[in-house]
């Protein structure tokens, strides 16, 4: 029997540490964001009783983007002329923060006499994530070439920084959430016949509005406060699955955080291989995969219609 060589065993050390400190997290970090983005959509679909809307329509991606390219372009022109360094949490700290805070102003505009008016949160929302991409834009102009490529390469979202320090600040977020989020099931199942009906179903609606609206903001936020902003993956699942098994929340959540954890896996490889070496921002890939869907989506139910 031959005895292994010395060149063998290191080169087995070293695969398994770049496995268990490069690959591993990555792929967990995939995973966590890809299901978590799912059942944002899966609930925002819910709750607003329409196959179109997507985490984003409530600005907490704007909001959150906003917060993160204040935090590159501020905090690197404070330390300048210093020796000091952008602390790298401190980005995903600032990220999550803008995600919580533009929720918070969605359902304050929203919420009259202790009631929340969907319509009015989903315009507030496209308002708010108007203004937080116009003051994204107003920073990128006044930003540097460094800090102009770190703002571009946030706001296209990767999944290239992920480490074992950045998805325990992660996990404790979103696992809870994700867990917790089945338990809506019954509720947006009666919201589905409308909030009067539900409310006679005694059913407590505005709980369960506000529950929902709160999981979506800190799921959302803890997403793209680590892997920037990833489009489209609320959307395409969450129909996806409706196509195939139908409305019923009980088993549309779980199988969304399963398709959603899925499908950014599958296109995190698919940015790593299409350029190799080089590697594609996430939001590109499911931009790409999203965009013709979210059309076949609007011609299908136009279509519907007008029939």
């Amino acid at each position: 029997m031959l005895a292994a060589r010395p060149e063998d065993a290191i080169a087995s050390a070293a695969l398994a540490s770049f496995v268990l400190t490069l690959r591993l997290p990555r792929v967990l970090l995939g995973l966590l964001v890809g299901a978590g983005l799912a059942v944002s959509g899966a609930l925002m679909q819910g709750l607003f009783r329409n196959p179109l809307a997507d985490p984003g329509l409530v600005g907490v991606s704007s909001g959150a983007g906003l917060a993160a390219a204040a935090t590159i372009v501020l905090g690197d022109r404070l330390l300048a002329g210093t020796a000091m360094k952008l602390p790298f949490a401190l980005l995903p700290f600032g990220a999550f923060c803008g995600g919580l805070i533009s929720t918070l102003a969605l359902y304050l505009i929203a919420t009259r006499q202790g009631r929340t008016s969907v319509a009015t949160m989903l315009l507030a929302g496209v308002a708010l994530g108007a203004l937080s991409g116009a003051l994204t834009g107003l920073l990128a102009y006044l930003s540097g070439d460094r800090q102009l490529r770190d703002l571009t390469f946030w706001s296209l979202g990767s999944l290239g920084g992920a480490s074992w320090t950045k998805l325990s600040a992660v996990a404790p977020i979103v696992l809870p959430l994700l867990l917790a989020m089945p338990l809506l099931a019954r509720g947006l199942n009666g919201l589905m016949l409308g909030e009067a009906e539900a409310w006679h179903l005694g059913l407590p609606v505005q709980r369960i509005k506000a529950l929902a609206i709160l999981l979506v903001a800190l799921a959302v936020g803890a997403s793209v406060a680590s892997a920037g902003v990833i489009g489209f993956v609320g959307i395409v699942v969450p129909h996806l699955i409706r196509l195939v098994i139908g409305p019923d929340h009980r088993l549309l959540l779980p199988l969304a955080a399963l398709g959603g954890a899925t499908l950014l896996v599958g296109a995190d490889i698919a940015a790593r291989l299409d350029v190799a070496p080089a590697e594609l921002p996430l939001g590109i890939v499911t931009a790409a995969i999203g965009a013709p869907f979210f059309l076949w989506l609007l011609l299908r139910r136009a279509t519907t219609l007008d029939v």
